[in-house]
């Protein structure tokens, strides 16, 4: 693979990759991002990854004039210039540069941020283990809804789980899980899976949403509710979902196994429904 970018129209090898230090992304963290998985060269859940990303400008007021078709352009020729089979590419748009000031400008071009990720996304080894989680204190806005490019919160956080020997952190808020630092969170009880509602205090999930879509034609069922670290800990399994990830088996928490400290069953056979949906969509 090489390493070839792409910022505002030009592609350009990775170390003459320069944006101004005016950019309102930079100073501010004014603007937001999408990760999209790639399997066999090709964009996975690619309108879904789209949407949100329209959902997100609209919500910070950013004027894009882009159709979906020239940023499908766009990244799909970056992923061919660097040879990419399996991996991510990342899309960054910011509302532009301009001399520094809270209020919004009238007059910026947004400025548009890609690179890809040569990194597993069928075969890995958390997949195939399960992973360790720790609860953390969520330190985050109030916008969560938003996928803005502002990830301090989220980095305390994948920090104080690194500390502590654990992949991820499920964040905690008035008792109740949130979600994961940077994925979807949820657990199974008597066979039934259990995940928060979406509002603004979580991110919109693709993966999420997809699981949404394909329950009654998989035969499961996700309930839609708050649920309590408590209820966690105590949970039958547990799981996430993310753009890398796709779903990846929780069997630790807080130190505790959940079950038999193993990748469940209805966990395990959930993540081979949804790559078995990614590898037909990406083949044809």
């Amino acid at each position: 693979m090489t390493e070839t970018v792409y910022i505002n129209g030009e592609y350009l090898a990775k170390e003459n990759a320069k944006i101004s230090i005016f950019d309102r992304g930079f100073i501010f963290g004014d603007g937001v991002y999408e990760v999209v998985p790639i399997l066999n060269g090709r964009m996975a859940d690619r309108q879904y990854f789209l949407d949100r990303l329209r959902i997100s400008l609209d919500k910070l007021q950013i004027n894009f004039c882009f159709s979906d078709a020239d940023l499908i352009s766009i990244l799909n020729k970056l992923i061919k210039i660097n040879r990419l089979k399996e991996g991510i590419v990342y899309l960054q748009i910011t509302r532009g540069i301009a001399e520094r000031d809270f209020i919004f400008p009238n007059d910026t071009t947004p400025s548009i941020v890609a690179f890809v990720m040569d990194i597993p996304i069928i075969d890995t080894k958390d997949s195939a283990e399960g992973i360790s989680v720790v609860s953390t204190t969520d330190l985050r806005w109030k916008r969560r809804d938003i996928k803005s490019i502002n990830l301090l919160g989220q980095c305390l956080a994948k920090q104080d789980a690194h500390s502590r020997n654990a992949k991820e952190g499920w964040m905690v808020e008035d008792g109740y899980i949130t979600e994961g630092v940077s994925s979807s969170a949820y657990i199974v009880k008597d066979r039934r899976i259990i995940t928060r509602p979406l509002s603004n205090r979580i991110l919109p999930g693709v993966r999420r949403r997809t699981l949404l879509e394909m329950q009654s034609s998989e035969g499961f069922e996700i309930e839609e509710r708050l649920f309590t670290l408590q209820e966690a800990i105590s949970a039958d399994e547990a799981f996430i979902t993310s753009a890398t990830q796709i779903v990846v088996p929780v069997t630790h928490l807080d130190g505790r196994p959940l079950g038999d400290g193993t990748p469940g069953a209805i966990t395990k056979k959930l993540r081979q429904i949804y790559i078995n949906k990614l590898i037909r969509e990406t083949c044809d």
